[in-house]
């Protein structure tokens, strides 16, 4: 049986929950997560390999109005995805209206040459009335290739929607060995789970000013990873807010992460954290080529 392949674009606004479908499709942590929007600022694929063959899923950040370089640098990554796929997955929460947002993103949709399937992600938190409401107001927008409602947090017709781009992708080669899960160097992956940590554990007015920076990673021992990493912020009143009173926070967001570290690299890790200040750097572009976002 010929085996088919391609890249498939995940798009949407932001918080609507790609990153947690690319790690339930590949069946590990590829990409951070967190309830604040705005978390995913790079392009990062997933890969899926079975014996239909083989997709790789590009997660990019979600499409939102930039207000500094770094977000005009998060959108135009989401839009050069746009055209380097062979297939799109709008994603959108179920729960959610259509807005300003979305009607921005049909609007750059609609004359894009490759087919578009419109994925509804958390249909664990609507009625089913809800979403077919919601997937008859978006087909009156546009005609979509498919239509799968999902709930990408408890897996629910995950396989369904792969499946069905399995059908729509053309025969190809396997671009990645079939044990790979992504393309991402590991010091990129654990820089993204030291953000994540700080995301998930600061307040409000920290998580968008946040960078991480991987200046050591090295094996000490055979049963040992040694793993220095510089957390920047904008501020000083930010920096105490990631240290906490006492060291309390960093000592938290350290713990958090070294265990998803020794998860993903499979041995003993020792982590030292520090945080810096680097002022309005999302807005510098030797700042933003420095941490990677160039």
């Amino acid at each position: 049986m010929a085996v088919k392949s391609g890249f498939v674009s995940i798009i949407g606004r932001p918080n609507v929950g790609k990153s947690t479908f690319l790690n339930t499709v590949v069946g590990q942590k590829v990409a951070i997560v967190s309830s604040k929007p705005q978390t995913t600022r790079n392009r990062i694929q997933g890969i899926y390999s079975s014996e239909a063959g083989q997709i790789i899923f590009i997660d990019t950040p979600g499409l939102h109005k930039p207000r500094h370089k770094l977000g005009e640098y998060m959108v135009g990554v989401a839009q050069a995805t746009v055209r380097d796929a062979d297939l799109i997955l709008y994603m959108v929460d179920a729960s959610s209206e259509i807005g300003r947002g979305e009607e921005y993103i049909l609007e750059l949709l609609r004359d894009v040459p490759m087919p578009v399937f419109l994925v509804l992600n958390k249909i664990d938190l609507v009625d089913q009335d809800v979403v077919e409401q919601r997937i008859a107001q978006y087909q009156a927008r546009m005609r979509f290739a498919e239509v799968v409602p999902i709930s990408a947090i408890r897996g629910t017709n995950v396989q369904t929607l792969i499946e069905k781009v399995f059908a729509a992708l053309p025969e190809g080669p396997f671009y990645y060995p079939p044990e790979e899960v992504t393309d991402q160097p590991e010091r990129f992956i654990v820089a993204e789970l030291i953000r994540e940590k700080a995301l998930q554990l600061t307040r409000e007015e920290v998580p968008h000013s946040l960078a991480v920076e991987i200046e050591e990673m090295q094996e000490r021992r055979p049963d040992l990873t040694y793993v220095r990493a510089v957390i920047y912020c904008e501020r000083e009143s930010q920096k105490g807010i990631i240290i906490g009173r006492g060291g309390a926070m960093l000592k938290s967001i350290g713990e958090a992460a070294r265990q998803d570290i020794e998860d993903l690299l499979g041995i003993h890790t020792y982590l030292e954290l520090w945080v810096k200040v680097k002022k309005d750097w999302r807005n510098q572009e030797a700042a933003l080529k420095g941490l990677g976002y160039r």
